[in-house]
């Protein structure tokens, strides 16, 4: 996969101008269309469906990355995809993608390009931003993220007094909490069962005290989860540099040089 560039500096203004212009939803035509298109669908029953188009079952189904959505039993026609084509099509789906992966600066509130495709891509993509290929970058950062977890796993970085870490919060809010949460309920499977995973998104400090009540601070690895390191969340850190003073004193380790941020992924501290 490669992804280049080239007029970046007129992509930008033409996608920010095309945010300004584009109108929302609700007002294009074919959003109009998919409403009486709703009226005409929304009477009739799944057994209707089936015997008009027997073969449904086979056709309104897709299947990527080992995950198989089947869609069928829903009151959906041929008529209804090509509507919804249709509406991605007037909203500028397809433009907004492509933007994306050239690195443009669509998110327009803090003027920077959104690189998510970036952390998913394969060591060989090549995606350029300002004149570079970022994926090498975050490579090497998911691979410091791996080394750092296989050696808390295994037992080799330990809490400041030595003991082998054995519980780990995650602060963070929104995303960096949805995110973590996500992977770690969706591969618990997998997890080291010996290990306490908890997770902060409150910048209310009764979320964390009810989150490091039964919590050893010297067994405890504190993950602050932000893009920028100036969120809210700070407020849950201070929150964790202030239960772990008491016990080990000014040269607790969350204040500590061993804090250490990643970049150019979006930031994950300690």
């Amino acid at each position: 996969m490669a992804v280049t560039s080239r007029r970046h500096k007129r992509a930008v203004g033409s996608v920010a101008e095309h945010s300004r212009e584009t109108p929302t939803l609700s007002s294009l035509p074919a959003w109009s269309a998919l409403q009486r298109h709703y009226q005409s669908v929304a009477g009739l029953h799944l057994r209707q469906l089936f015997a008009q188009q027997p073969e449904r079952g086979e056709r309104l189904v897709a299947e990527a990355a080992g995950i198989y959505l089947d869609y069928s039993k829903n009151r959906i026609t041929e008529e209804t995809l090509g509507l919804l084509i249709r509406l991605a099509q007037e909203a500028g789906v397809r433009e907004r993608i492509e933007a994306m992966f050239r690195g443009d600066q669509i998110n327009i509130t803090e003027k920077r390009a959104v690189l998510h495709v970036a952390l998913r891509a394969p060591r060989g993509a090549s995606i350029m931003h300002d004149g570079r290929n970022v994926v090498p970058e975050v490579h090497a950062v998911l691979d410091q993220m791996a080394e750092f977890a296989d050696r808390v796993r295994g037992g080799a970085w330990t809490g400041h007094t030595g003991k082998r870490i054995s519980n780990v919060v995650n602060i963070g809010i929104g995303g960096s909490d949805l995110g973590p949460v996500m992977a770690y309920e969706a591969l618990r499977h997998y997890s080291d069962r010996a290990m306490t995973f908890r997770f902060v998104s409150n910048v209310d400090g009764t979320d964390f005290a009810e989150a490091v009540r039964d919590l050893d601070p010297a067994e405890t690895l504190f993950i602050v989860s932000s893009k920028t390191g100036t969120a809210r969340r700070s407020a849950s850190f201070d929150s964790a540099e202030n239960a772990i003073k008491p016990t080990h004193g000014p040269r607790c380790p969350i204040s500590s040089p061993s804090r250490r941020r990643l970049r150019p992924a979006p930031s994950v501290s300690w």
